[in-house]
Order: structure tokens, then C-alpha cells, then sequence
């Protein structure tokens, strides 16, 4: 019988609850359950056109081989330039890095900044892949509890609190997955400020949602701070703005110091990002922005439908998400915990929900819902939801 010897660092490795749920759901519908899934987080828009035929333009036109370990200097520069449309910011063009998804930016910081004895601090409830990733570098994670009393921003106060002299980096997201919290300037302005006393620590910035907010609210970019821009990395993409997720792009803006070392993880893990792929993601921010705004507009509509509608079921209480496109409702009036909540409502309701849980311990309590679905197909989730309660 064979014994394989698999590294004891795997056991460290977390996973996407989203995913887990995705599986699960698919399993029923493939034995004639009817599903709707609010569990995903992905735009149910397809890719404007213009971006589409981009790609299929590169692939005809023989764009078939490797690109620098760092991505297309064309697509680096419009980079650039988008940073500087949107938050008013110089970026140059070489500290841009385009990756294959969001997960690589966030990977290749917790390896280049964590290992054992140091800790990293990170959101909770949070994307849990920070976690996942702290614990694989051998760091330790420390969380930054969000609470809903904040409408899930972070406070500058509980993350300078939580510094210590083992710590490297600090994970930061807003607009928030899974919570949809948009953290004011003035917050982020105190945590720079704060900063200042602990030079040594580097920060990540998570921005992937930064094209979503509502309501009014601004989103403020960690990069109009010069102050920490030579230990801030700053992670965007296209999946979400442009419903890109299964292109597998995004990039992220590192500090001078981290060039070097990015660059060779990039070579070592995936050598380069798809060339075609590149293509489309250039015309994505050359071509016309009037879809995204639709897109925007479409999910505030939606937003404001499944708040109602959830604030109305009995037990549930959800705050207004400031971005991205999740509802995050307290359902401890309900008497279920999270997990329960989200297991009945698959197996009985037929709607799939993630626990909040999944996102860390502060999750409890709490259930995430993507609206990035039809108001229609909201309206009848909440309808199955409301018959089980």
C-alpha cells in the first residue's frame, strides 16, 4: 500500500466556503432540485461585448505566447492610468504587477511577509482566504473584529491596538467581502497617521470592490497616502467591475522593495498571465465604462430590494452594505446558528447562503447573500426562505 509523505503545511490550508456551498448546490440540482444560488459571489452580467471581442481579437491575431513574468507594459500603463482616473494617484507603470486573479496578490504577500513567529493582522469576518494563507505561511493571524455597530468598517484604534513587534503585515478590505462595509476616510486617515509609528509594517489593501458603492459613499484608496505608499500593496482586478471572474485577471501595486521578490514568485508559480486574456483586460480600460455603470446601478436596485425584503423576514435584522454585492443579515433572532441557518435553507428551501461562519469566528450569527442575482430571482429566494421560517 502506497504512503504518500505530503508536506505537514498543507494541513494549514483553508478553503472558500463559497465553493464548498457551490458543490453542494449543484449536487441537488443535478438530482432535479430546483437551486437558487445567492452563495457565489460573482456578477451575473456577462462581459460587455467590446471586452469579449478584444480577446477573441488577440487570439486571431496570433497573440498565442508568453508575456513578461509582470504583464503586457501596454496593460501596466492603462493600469496606471485608470488608478490615476479614479483616485487621483501617480502609479508607475513598473510597480504594477498583473497576476491570474485576485488570490495570487494576496498569497505572495502573506509568503513574502509571513513566517514563523510573526503575525498578521487580518479582517473578521473576512475574505477567508487571508486566513487560510496566514496559517500556510507559518505566521500567525490576529483578527481585526468588525462589528455590525460600525456598519462592519474596521477603527483604526482596534487595528493599531493589535500591533505588536511580531507584526509584518495588515490585511485590510473595504468595500468589504462578505459584509459589504465601506470604512470612512476619516478612519483610514487615523490608521495612517497611526502608521507612522510602526514603520516596519507593511500593509495590504484589498480593493477589488472599489467600483461598488452606494449610497453616497466614497471609496478612499490606501494609495492617496504617500506616507505609506513605500510598504503598501494594493490589490485590484477586473472580475468584478467588468463580471471578468472567469478570465482570471487582476493585478496589484507593490512598493519599490517588493519588486524583485514578486516578480520571481510570479515566474516561479505561473511564469506569466493568459496573453489573451490581457488583451481583453486593456480594452476593458480603454473601451466605454457605460456597461460598468449599468452593471452598478443594477446592483444598487438590487441592494436595496434584498434589504427590505430580509429586514421584513422574522429574526432577521440587515444593515445597509455600503458596496460590493453582498448582504450580510444578523439572523440570531431566528434562534439557528449560521451554519444551521445556511444547511436548512439548501436542503429545505432550496437557497443556497454561506454561513458566516466561513468568513471567521465573528461570523456567527450571520449569513451572506449575493445579490449579484436578478431582483426577480431575489424576490423568490427570500419568498422560500420566509416559507421554512
Amino acid at each position: 500500500m502506497t504512503h504518500l509523505q505530503f508536506a505537514d503545511s498543507l494541513s494549514r490550508l483553508g478553503t472558500e466556503s463559497a465553493f464548498t456551498v457551490l458543490a453542494r448546490a449543484q449536487s441537488l440540482a443535478a438530482q432535479g432540485r430546483d437551486i437558487i444560488n445567492l452563495g457565489i459571489g460573482q456578477p451575473d452580467f456577462r462581459t460587455p461585448d467590446h471586452i469579449v471581442e478584444a480577446g477573441i481579437k488577440a487570439l486571431r491575431d496570433g497573440h498565442h505566447g508568453y508575456t513578461p513574468a509582470n504583464g503586457l507594459p501596454a496593460l501596466r500603463h492603462a493600469v496606471a492610468t485608470d488608478l490615476h482616473r479614479r483616485h487621483g494617484v501617480e502609479v508607475d507603470p513598473e510597480n504594477v504587477v498583473i497576476v491570474p486573479g485576485g488570490k495570487p496578490s494576496m498569497f505572495f504577500a502573506m509568503l513574502m511577509f509571513g513566517q514563523p513567529g510573526r503575525e498578521i493582522l487580518y479582517p473578521d469576518p473576512g475574505f477567508p482566504i487571508y486566513e487560510s494563507a496566514i496559517r500556510y505561511s507559518g505566521a500567525t493571524p490576529v483578527p481585526i473584529p468588525l462589528e455590525e455597530r460600525t456598519g462592519f468598517a474596521f477603527e483604526a484604534d482596534r487595528v493599531l491596538e493589535r500591533i505588536t513587534d511580531r507584526t509584518s503585515l495588515i490585511v485590510l478590505n473595504s468595500p468589504a467581502n462578505p459584509t459589504g462595509g465601506v470604512t470612512p476616510r476619516a478612519e483610514i486617515s487615523r490608521l495612517v497617521k497611526g502608521l507612522a509609528a510602526f514603520p516596519r509594517v507593511a500593509v495590504l489593501s484589498d480593493e477589488i470592490y472599489s467600483s461598488m458603492l452606494y449610497g453616497g459613499r466614497e471609496h478612499v484608496s490606501l494609495l492617496q497616502y504617500p506616507d505609506i505608499r513605500d510598504r503598501l500593496i494594493v490589490l485590484d482586478g477586473w472580475s468584478k467591475t467588468y463580471a471578468m471572474t472567469g478570465w482570471r485577471i487582476g493585478y496589484a501595486v507593490w512598493p519599490d522593495a517588493a519588486l524583485d521578490h514578486v516578480t520571481r514568485l510570479c515566474i516561479n508559480d505561473h511564469s506569466c498571465v493568459n496573453a489573451a486574456a490581457q488583451h481583453a483586460a486593456l480594452a476593458a480600460l480603454t473601451g466605454p465604462k457605460d456597461t460598468v455603470a449599468a452593471m452598478v446601478a443594477e446592483f444598487d436596485r438590487r441592494r436595496a430590494h434584498i434589504v427590505r425584503e430580509l429586514n421584513a423576514l422574522p429574526g432577521f435584522r440587515c444593515p445597509d452594505p455600503g458596496g460590493a454585492f453582498y448582504a450580510f443579515p444578523n439572523i440570531e433572532g431566528t434562534g439557528m446558528r449560521a451554519a444551521e441557518a445556511q444547511d436548512l435553507f439548501l436542503e429545505k428551501a432550496g437557497v443556497a447562503t454561506i454561513a458566516g461562519t466561513a468568513f471567521g469566528a465573528r461570523g456567527e450569527g450571520y449569513l451572506r447573500l449575493s445579490y449579484a442575482s436578478s431582483t426577480e430571482t431575489l424576490t423568490e429566494a427570500i419568498a422560500r426562505i420566509r416559507a421554512v421560517l
